[in-house]
């Protein structure tokens, strides 16, 4: 089979490697479509795992269950999350299924841009979802990515009513806008530098956009809260600079959710009193688990969420090298996935 591995960011090879043998337990997938993550193009983040084959929001059709497997049959159409927890240990039992060392140590084999994939036991029983009939294999794609916000606005505890802001308007920030309205945000106010991004920002329901690239932020927000400013911000670049200014458009008793990491060896100054006088909370959100997949795929049934939306650009394994650059120039796209015969 074929499979695109990647070196270095620069350096994504298309080789070929033998179709993994299942052991009980087990199922082998034909791959259909796999989304790439803003994870996979951030060269700092995903070379530190090199060489691998990246992708993890892959979706396809079972042709193969080793001994024992009872859950799925050959010709079921899935997706399946790359991490699965154990559901026994501390973590799993507080829903924190992230810190799971077993979400942690799991993953598919060799990885989602190749023609097939091992699913191990524990993620197909785990977190392995069957699509229903009404959802395409490039919907399922989505899950993964939907079911990050899902998680990420919980732990927000967004409100009926809160005036929200996302900064960065990618397809996870067109994904948080979405999901902010299906969560009952009163006012949703979208932040990027790119014209094609805002665009999509008010068509998919934005009450109002800011174009950094022309506007301060931070004086914009005032002028449109009154001076209120934002119940929640989502602050979705991996910038310091974007944290700061997620934490100066807070207003009192907010929350600021940092969507994606920083970079290494970057550090956060703040002021601890302009938090504790505010009660500002400053959340994290990282990955997803069972739950938030399975509230995903729920979500997308309900058609607040499809490929036809945000699915931009398609490329075959063959082009894996131009979608991950593609994805990382953050313009004219949102959601770039590999296709397979």
């Amino acid at each position: 089979m074929k499979v695109a591995k990647l070196y270095s960011f620069n350096d994504i090879r298309i080789e070929d490697v033998p179709i993994p043998e299942i052991g009980a337990g087990d199922a082998l997938l034909k791959t259909k479509a796999c989304g790439i993550c803003s994870g996979d193009v951030m060269p700092w983040y995903i070379e530190k795992k090199a060489p691998l084959v990246p992708g993890h929001e892959p979706t396809g059709e079972i042709v193969e269950v080793g001994k024992g497997v009872t859950s799925f049959n050959p010709g079921d159409r899935v997706f399946v999350h790359h991490h699965a927890p154990c559901f026994i240990c501390r973590h799993c039992k507080r829903g924190d299924y992230v810190q799971c060392n077993t979400w942690k140590n799991t993953r598919i084999i060799p990885g989602g841009i190749s023609e097939y994939i091992l699913i191990p036991e524990t993620n197909l029983e785990n977190d392995t979802l069957i699509l229903p009939d009404s959802l395409s294999y490039e919907d399922g794609t989505l899950i993964e990515p939907t079911a990050c916000v899902v998680k990420a606005l919980k732990r927000a505890n967004i409100k009926r009513g809160d005036t929200v802001l996302i900064i960065g308007l990618g397809v996870m920030g067109q994904l948080n806008v979405l999901l902010s309205r299906k969560y009952g945000a009163g006012k949703i106010i979208g932040a990027d530098m790119v014209g094609f991004r805002l665009e999509k920002a008010k068509e998919f329901g934005t009450d109002e956009v800011i174009d950094v690239s022309k506007n301060n932020l931070i004086d914009s927000l005032k002028k449109l809260t009154k001076g209120e400013m934002a119940d929640i911000v989502i602050v979705g670049p991996n910038s310091i600079q974007a944290m700061k200014q997620g934490i100066a458009s807070v207003g009192a008793g907010g929350s600021v959710l940092f969507f994606t990491p920083a970079k290494p060896d970057d550090q956060l100054i703040i002021e601890p009193n302009d938090l504790y006088f505010k009660d500002i909370n400053l959340i994290t959100s990282y990955s997803c688990g069972p739950t938030d997949t399975a509230d995903a795929l729920e979500i997308i049934e309900e058609g607040i969420v499809r490929a036809e939306m945000l699915v931009t650009h398609r490329f075959p394994l063959e082009k894996t090298s131009e979608a991950s650059r593609l994805t990382a120039r953050a313009g004219d796209s949102l959601k770039v996935i590999i296709t397979f015969d």
